[in-house]
Order: structure tokens, then sequence, then C-alpha cells
């Protein structure tokens, strides 16, 4: 059975928008975008190839989609990261199958919950979110999450979408990993628990 993995970058506030660049998403007037790379590091850069590369799958939104296309689906396989996103399978959670063009995309639809449980029975493995926050609101509302990889910047963004709404469904998380970067990032991993 499959596992469904979020994996984010997020602010001490709780931000995830627009982590890369300043123009990734200006959703709400958004003009700290690009908030990452001064602090990505060689920890951090191999934490995210490693999740990557690990991953049976991603599981995304139509925003984090496109946006991974638009960076990824041309660039150099070389990169071990790079090439295990063009061709591990894509699962992307919108109401149109219009421009999925990059390599191995699927289409999920219909109502989230029984499309995600579906998905996790289907297939083995890690099935990686990244950004998606739309998504990770909707996964954890049906506490479909089984881990979380959060990797903690220093700097605190004041405004922008965060990670979590008020939909959350009450679940408990181990620690089962923490890693600190030179650069001042925490890496910190939180697997589900059975017990509630």
């Amino acid at each position: 059975m499959g596992r469904v993995v979020v994996v984010n970058f997020i602010s001490i506030d709780g931000v995830i928008q627009s982590p890369i660049s300043p123009d990734e998403d200006r959703d709400g007037g958004f003009e700290h975008g690009g908030w990452v790379p001064p602090h990505s590091d060689n920890t951090v850069n191999t934490f995210m190839q490693d999740a990557t590369v690990g991953a049976t799958g991603m599981l995304l939104g139509r925003r984090s989609y496109e946006i991974l296309a638009g960076a990824w689906a041309q660039a150099d396989e070389s990169e071990p990261a790079i090439a295990a996103m063009n061709r591990i399978p894509k699962y992307v959670v919108s109401s149109s199958s219009d421009g999925l063009t990059w390599q191995n995309s699927h289409l999920v639809t219909g109502d989230l919950a029984p499309a995600v449980s579906d998905l996790k029975n289907r297939t083995e493995g890690d099935l990686v979110v990244l950004g998606s926050g739309t998504l990770v609101s909707g996964l954890a509302e049906h506490d479909l999450v089984n881990e979380y990889r959060l990797l903690l910047f220093p700097v605190v963004l004041g405004s922008g979408k965060r990670m979590f709404d008020d939909c959350g469904h009450f679940a408990r998380f181990e620690m089962t990993d923490s890693v600190v970067a030179a650069s001042g990032v925490v890496i910190l991993t939180y697997t589900r628990t059975t017990s509630t």
C-alpha cells in the first residue's frame, strides 16, 4: 500500500507560498517569493534529492504540477532528482486534463478522499506531495497524510499562504528524524501514529 508523504518548505510562521522564485505565486500581492534559495545548502539539496529519487510517484495540485512541469520536464536529466521526476508517475488532482503534457502524468478526479485512498491502495511506496497547498489542506482534512517532511527555514514572512487552515483532521504524528543544516534550516520528519 502506498503512503502519502508531504515534503514542503515552510517558514517559521507557517508560510509555504512562492518558496523558490519571486514570480512563482504572487497571489494576494505576496512580495517575498524566493525565500528558500538564500538558505539552501548541501544538506537541504541532498534531502530534497533523496525525497524525490526515493518516491514511487508524485501527488500534486494543478498549480504545483504546472510550476514543476515548466521547470523540470525539459531539464537536463543528468541530475538524479530531475531524472526521477521525469520518470515516475505524476498524479494530478484537477478538474481538467488539459495541459497534462509532462510524461507519465495522470489525472485524479472526483471526491478527494476516495480518489486518493484508491490511489494509495493501487500503489506501493511513497507518493510525494511537493508544494500543493490546497491539496495538502484537503489531504489533512481527510486524514490521508502518512508523513510530513518539513524543511523549516529561518525566516518570518509575515503573510502568505500557509500549509494548514481550519479544516484539518485531528491526527497524532511521531518525530522520526530531525536534521539541522549549517544554513539554519531544520528538517523535521513526522510519521503518522496509529492511535489518536
